[in-house]
């Protein structure tokens, strides 16, 4: 006697998986990008419809602050070379070649215009404060003027059918 063998195929449509619809089928590093790339584009819209034009801007790092005036000097010595790239390549070894006695200069700047942008960001936080605490009271304030308009409005206009029911 002969067993009856089935193929492979009839045997994966009575798995669980063939039963499944498309989208649980996904494979799973598939279904990961895809959640990924959604998410993505969420924050995205979500960081550029916050941002405030009126913020103190964040202060250089010592290295930037050395960057500015590498800058000037590079551009002096080489004034062929047009590449942004080539001139932070140039800085970056130069950066890292000095001594910690070289870089306590532009480190000290660096310190410098970060208290000065951490005095703007107080100022800057207790105004954004104050004015979200005015915008509240005047939201407020305009809302209940509103209703009280609307039911005044409201009675008027039911006095008025009440009149026009007498007649």
């Amino acid at each position: 006697m002969m067993k009856a063998t089935r193929s492979r195929a009839a045997a994966r449509k009575d798995t669980k998986e063939a039963v499944k619809p498309v989208e649980e089928r996904i494979g799973k590093r598939k279904a990961a990008i895809k959640a990924d790339n959604s998410s993505k584009k969420r924050t995205k819209n979500v960081k550029l419809a916050k941002k405030d034009p009126n913020k103190p801007k964040r202060p250089p790092t010592a290295f930037f602050v050395f960057l500015e005036e590498f800058r000037k000097i590079y551009k002096q010595e080489h004034p062929k070379v047009k590449a942004v790239s080539a001139v932070g390549k140039a800085g970056g070894e130069k950066w890292k070649s000095l001594s910690a006695a070289e870089k306590a200069p532009y480190e000290a700047k660096a310190a410098k215009r970060k208290s000065e942008y951490e005095k703007l960001m107080a100022a800057y936080n207790k105004k954004q404060a104050s004015s979200d605490d005015e915008e509240e009271a005047e939201s407020e304030t305009s809302k209940s003027q509103v209703n009280d308009k609307d039911d005044e409005e409201s009675e008027e206009e039911e006095e008025d059918e009440d009149d026009d029911d007498d007649d």
